[in-house]
């Protein structure tokens, strides 16, 4: 089996991380823990000084090392407690909610695993779902892991 975990570090992804090592997997069941590095555009504008790029650089290099930190502390999570299943992380960059679907289609996921944040309908509306994205447009099963202690 092929599960494609997707973590962004917040508690709701921490949460599939442990529905992932809780559950009794088949032998040889591979888990690929999956995180994407949302760039927000830059917008160029009259900027003398140049402080845009700057700004998306810097915001660009937190957001990768922010992903690569996600993937390794729940790869090493994984690893300490649930050593049977074989394990690899990567990073990819672009929309979080595109990113997760295609990488499942190119890989062959199975089942995909996600946090959900549980936003209300406004809040979703207007930051998105990526849990609802990948749901509706993935190749594969897809479950979505809600947090039950919310602080």
């Amino acid at each position: 089996m092929k599960i494609l975990l997707a973590v962004d570090g917040s508690k709701f992804s921490q949460a599939a991380v442990e529905e992932v090592i809780r559950r009794p997997w088949p032998p040889g069941t591979e888990v690929r823990v999956l995180s994407v590095v949302h760039p927000f555009p830059y917008i160029p504008m009259l900027d003398p000084g140049f402080v845009g790029p700057a700004a998306h650089f810097d915001s660009l290099k937190q957001e990768r090392e922010r992903a690569s930190r996600d993937v390794d502390q729940a790869a090493k999570e994984i690893r300490d407690r649930a050593p049977e299943l074989k394990l690899a992380v990567e990073s990819l960059e672009g929309s979080p909610k595109k990113m997760i679907v295609e990488e499942a289609e190119r890989w062959g996921a199975d089942l995909i695993i996600v946090g959900s944040h549980g936003y209300g309908p406004a809040k979703r509306f207007l930051v998105g779902s990526v849990a609802q994205a990948v749901f509706l447009h993935a190749p594969c099963s897809v479950e979505v892991v809600r947090s039950l202690q919310i602080p």
